[in-house]
């Protein structure tokens, strides 16, 4: 059975998404995502960056973070076909260990404690394929690497790119 190893942020949840409701209703202001080539933090006004940044790191931001679509039902269906684990680089926001783990169990209840991996750093993981946002943990994995389109990799080259989990479903579902 072939293993893949699929992200957490900007995969199946989306932080970006909910710092941005939060930000413009706190502050009115709009973000820019021209200005997002590496890391969407860097769309926030220069002004607020320290503050969204400090957002990352509050308990509860990550308990409450929207699912993105259509990432359930495919990884339903994937879960019955390959051996799935889910890996997040959660330690670089200690407070979101508990909320990664209680927001994938209520959102994500067909897979197992065992499928759920947070970690600090993804060069341990192997597997087959592996779907993620960020290029650094796409660039040391030795399987098929699957870069999930998000606001802050949209003009990196060299992967096979995942625009949505409908796409996602044409590639592992066919």
């Amino acid at each position: 059975m072939e293993r893949i190893i699929i992200d957490m942020d900007e995969v199946i949840a989306d932080p970006m998404g909910a710092m941005i409701t939060w930000y413009e209703k706190e502050h009115g202001l709009a973000v820019d995502f021209n200005k997002m080539k590496g890391s969407w933090l860097l769309g926030f006004p220069d002004k607020h960056q320290a503050l969204v940044r400090e957002r990352l790191y509050s308990p509860g931001f990550f308990r409450n973070l929207p699912v993105m679509k259509d990432s359930v039902d495919v990884l339903k269906e994937m879960n019955k076909r390959y051996e799935i684990f889910i890996v997040s680089a959660a330690t670089e926001f200690p407070n979101s260990l508990k909320d990664k783990l209680d927001w994938l169990l209520e959102h994500f209840p067909f897979f197992n404690w065992k499928q759920l991996v947070l970690c600090g750093e993804k060069r341990m993981v192997f597997g087959d394929h592996m779907i993620d946002d960020h290029v650094r943990h796409l660039q040391h994995f030795n399987g098929r690497k699957h870069l999930f389109t998000a606001a802050h990799n949209k003009d990196v080259t060299g992967y096979d790119r995942i625009n949505s989990w409908e796409d996602a479903a044409g590639v592992f579902l066919k």
